[in-house]
């Protein structure tokens, strides 16, 4: 494996969705994400952020408090996180207390990102107890108030530990209007280019103009989701990448399953339109042999002039997810990260 003049290469951080392969279990799953915790901190990426999802076989990543816990008392230096928490889900003053007291038990290594979709279906928004007049639109005064509870400044009520216990907040989005208000309030920005790649450049540009200094931030700090399979050859890449491509196709469909095997994926015969769906799926997802890989990782940091590349990583076992992190790794020649880096980049 060659390591040619360097070009550049922001930090890698990684985005865990805790994927659950058919003919495994969810606890199978969640003992992965410990295993994948403890090696992304070995090898140095920055980060380890888990997502809010519901109602979906092959995802067991449904509650990122608990999980956040688990991997951080697991963990000792990387910082884990929410990518994040979907706030019209759950009242500000339970984010503010659950998140407070991971930071207060973890200091310094608990991120917060904040997104206003469901995440998942309007049969389970409303299963989680959410009125459905209290979704998007109410997202400003939801954070508004998660920021008074964090602050200690909310007139009636006092969140413990959230009061003095802020963790570092992100904010979370695929649009336009995400972009605009992690801007304006001067937070970092983690950007959805996983799964909404044709938005990416604009709103990067969106944020990064709208950017207001802030007391968490001087200057813009971006990131981006980016799929990527990482594997001892290209051919093999493209074969475990078959197992995501199928699962994609049956969430789409309405009828989500655990991340099917790449044997049963190779023998699926995928209709003309499912053939549109995989190829809309593919446009972001850089796979192949390590070397290939990088580059195209390196040609997206310079596209978009992210601070920040968080990597999900979607097979369907978990001995394929944690070799492509560690190949990639390996030819990203990443560094660990050690106490004192700036701390936008905290």
């Amino acid at each position: 494996m060659t390591d040619p003049s360097p070009a550049r290469r922001p930090p890698l951080s990684v985005l865990d969705l805790v994927p659950v392969g058919d003919g495994t279990t969810a606890a199978m799953a969640l003992a992965g994400s410990v295993e994948l915790a403890r090696l992304a901190e070995r090898l140095g990426y920055r980060r380890l952020w888990v997502a809010e999802h519901h109602n979906m076989p092959g995802i067991a990543s449904s509650s990122p408090p608990v999980l956040i816990a688990h991997l951080a008392a697991s963990t000792t230096t990387i910082r884990v996180g929410a990518g994040g928490v979907m706030l019209p889900n759950h009242a500000a003053l339970v984010v503010a207390e659950q998140f407070g007291m991971l930071e207060a038990l973890h200091p310094g290594r608990i991120d917060l990102g904040l997104g206003r979709a469901p995440g998942t279906d309007p049969v389970t928004a409303a299963a989680l107890r959410r009125s459905p007049s209290l979704a998007a639109d109410d997202f400003p005064e939801q954070l508004r108030d998660l920021f008074l509870f964090f602050d200690g400044a909310h007139p009636q009520i006092t969140a413990v530990p959230g009061r003095g216990y802020r963790p570092a907040v992100w904010m979370l989005g695929s649009s336009d209007f995400s972009a605009r208000v992690a801007g304006a309030l001067g937070l970092p920005f983690s950007f959805a280019h996983h799964f909404a790649s044709q938005n990416t450049i604009a709103a990067l540009e969106i944020y990064r103009q709208a950017f207001r200094p802030s007391s968490e931030l001087e200057q813009p700090y971006a990131m981006i989701g980016v799929p990527v399979i990482c594997a001892e050859t290209a051919e093999r890449a493209r074969w475990l990448s078959g197992s995501s491509a199928l699962s994609f196709v049956r969430l789409r469909q309405g009828r989500p399953t655990q991340v099917p095997t790449p044997e049963e994926a190779a023998e699926y015969v995928f209709t003309p339109m499912e053939r549109e769906i995989v190829r809309g799926w593919t446009a972001p997802l850089i796979r192949g042999e390590p070397d290939h890989v990088r580059s195209e990782l390196e040609a997206l940091a310079q596209q978009t002039g992210a601070d920040e590349l968080m990597i999900t990583t979607i097979v369907h076992g978990t001995i394929d997810r944690l070799r492509s992190y560690e190949l990639l790794a390996q030819a990203w020649n990443v560094k660990p990260v050690y106490p004192g880096v700036p701390e936008a980049a905290a």
